[in-house]
């Protein structure tokens, strides 16, 4: 990572010079655009100063890109996220979020199965919200029994003892997201008249 930051550090010069030529710019004209003394912009170019954020951020804006481009930054860590798939007593689940803590988001198979299964209910601490995506998922939900279809959504407290089990002859997909307790999700819009 030093190898890295270094190697972009050494870079900055050469690229603040060619990015002056090609925009067919003067040291004297970019020090009046930057408020830099043009000896600070010679000396950056040449790689005698050491770029810091007072000098790149009005080099920036007088170039109008976006810092990370003007410095020639490598590329943001990856940010897909590779989920390995858990498979238990039949049903799959793949994690979608990797952070331990707060919320954690899964994408859930549940096969098919009998549907007159016997519940076997369950409570723990934290709020779920799910959305079932395809087919029908059973909910019992305290003494409530629900079917939930395609794109419905529930969402409870998980002292509230708890089962889901597959409604159909299909296999049944839904997201779940897990929260702390008290953690609720809530859909914000804004009031627009018309």
């Amino acid at each position: 990572m030093s190898d890295e930051f270094d190697a972009v550090l050494t870079a900055v010069g050469p690229r603040l010079r060619e990015l002056r030529r090609r925009c067919g710019a003067t040291l004297t004209a970019l020090s009046e655009t930057t408020g830099i003394p043009v000896s600070t912009l010679s000396r950056l170019e040449s790689g005698h100063r050491k770029p810091g954020l007072e000098l790149l951020l009005p080099l920036a804006r007088a170039y109008q890109m976006p810092l990370d481009e003007l410095v020639g930054a490598p590329a943001s860590v990856d940010p897909r996220v590779y989920p390995q798939p858990i498979t238990r007593n039949g049903m799959t689940v793949i994690p979608l979020t990797r952070k331990p803590g707060g919320l954690q988001a899964f994408k859930q198979i549940l096969p098919v199965g009998p549907t007159d299964r016997e519940p076997d209910l369950r409570s723990h601490e934290g709020y779920h919200w799910l959305y079932v995506l395809n087919g029908r998922l059973r909910l019992v939900l305290g003494d409530q029994d629900l079917v939930l279809a395609a794109g419905e959504v529930a969402e409870f407290d998980t002292h509230l003892p708890h089962w889901f089990g597959n409604a159909d002859t299909q296999p049944v997909e839904y997201l779940s997201i897990l929260g702390p307790q008290g953690e609720r999700f809530h859909i914000r819009a804004r009031y627009r008249p018309a």
